[in-house]
């Protein structure tokens, strides 16, 4: 049968199910509109492109099969579903040969599909330049899991290549390259020139406040703060700008706070910044301390800044409250690390032995669990050395 007798064919075959449907049940003109459509596109060939919309139906098959959690990943991207052509398969066998589980690779594609789009040369050449910084597939495998954005989102390699070369002439560890790439992946997806343009900036900061050595102050700065790559270079300079206009530092000083512990509070917003400053100022005003006080707070635990205004206060209240000052809490500022919650329990614990703070200090509230507990033990012991 010629090509024009069968479409002649087809097309009579759908008139006369039309003409039946007019006499014909709902769910009967459902069923003859479906067979006929199934007839008129059994003579496409594999080569005919789907219609625009149409998701892909051997894939939707596919995913389900291998336990993807396809209504998470159609609502994550969509577009994916709508290709005529996806690695789902090649991606389940590379990482399955990684090490990775039937549930863990299901995981990584419900939650960023887009990894099903990635050829097998393209994976291979990625996990090789990974394995130039973690040194198990183990590790890589780990990561995906918990973030699989951080593997798939980029498929330009060869900016891979050269952001892992540049920032290891930093200076940077591989060490520091490992914790980066687990907990801000996009730095390594950031164009090489726009790495390179934070970098500078930093060098530029250094020297304007009379540093030595710009190369240093950089790295020292990316190598405490993981984010700072990932935030632009208007936002670290408002950001410096808030901290000299309101610490009246000199310049030796603020470099020497920046590539200390300041630089952990570089990339926060500038607005959740200059609240977090003025809360705090008002907090120590009325409770009778001065700004220069509070200087001293955030020059000797700038993470002060990170704390919620409202969680600051419960944390100051608590213990101030528990006969705890301000001198101490200066001198000892990690204790604001531990939730109010587990502060006041501590407190009551001690005040139960009879524990003087102004005697002893307030070391014991900064220690770990397994550390307190055992010290706490002592004191009912022997309460007689800590009254």
């Amino acid at each position: 049968m010629s090509a024009l007798s069968g479409m002649t064919a087809l097309l009579s075959l759908h008139r006369s199910l039309t003409l039946q449907s007019r006499f014909m049940p709902v769910a009967a003109q459902l069923t003859s509109t479906y067979l006929a459509r199934r007839l008129c596109s059994s003579s496409k060939t594999n080569d005919d492109p789907k219609p625009p919309g149409t998701e892909n139906e051997s894939l939707l098959e596919n995913l389900n099969l291998m336990g993807v959690d396809v209504r998470k990943a159609q609502e994550r991207q969509p577009g994916v579903f709508r290709r005529a052509f996806t690695n789902e398969q090649g991606v389940h066998q590379f990482l399955q040969g990684k090490g990775a589980s039937r549930k863990v690779i299901a995981g990584i594609i419900s939650r960023y599909p887009r990894a099903i789009t990635r050829s097998i040369a393209h994976l291979e050449q990625r996990w090789g330049l990974w394995r130039k910084i973690f040194k198990t597939d183990e590790e890589i495998v780990s990561i995906l899991d918990r973030s699989p954005e951080s593997f798939f989102r980029s498929s330009d390699n060869v900016n891979l290549e050269k952001n892992i070369a540049f920032l290891t002439s930093l200076g940077l560890s591989t060490k520091d390259l490992h914790r980066m790439l687990a907990t801000a992946p996009r730095t390594f997806s950031n164009s090489l020139e726009l790495n390179r343009q934070m970098v500078e900036f930093l060098e530029d900061i250094c020297s304007e406040l009379g540093g030595k050595n710009p190369p240093l102050f950089a790295k020292n700065i990316i190598s405490r703060n993981l984010y700072i790559l990932i935030k632009s270079t208007k936002r670290v300079r408002t950001n410096i700008d808030i901290l000299r206009a309101s610490l009246k530092l000199s310049d030796a000083e603020l470099l020497v706070l920046f590539q200390g512990p300041g630089a952990e509070i570089l990339d926060l917003s500038n607005e959740y910044l200059k609240r977090n400053l003025n809360c705090l100022e008002l907090k120590m005003v009325a409770l009778g301390y001065q700004k220069a006080d509070m200087n001293k707070l955030i020059i000797s635990y700038p993470l002060v800044l990170y704390i919620g205004p409202d969680t600051l206060s419960s944390k100051l209240d608590c213990l101030l409250q528990g006969g705890i000052t301000i001198k101490q809490i200066i001198e000892k500022p990690k204790v604001l690390d531990y939730s109010t919650q587990n502060i006041k329990g501590r407190l009551e614990q001690l005040h139960k032995v009879g524990y003087d703070f102004q005697r002893n200090g307030i070391n014991i509230l900064d220690s770990s669990k397994k550390r307190f507990d055992a010290k706490l033990e002592k004191l009912k012991a022997f309460p007689e050395e800590y009254m």
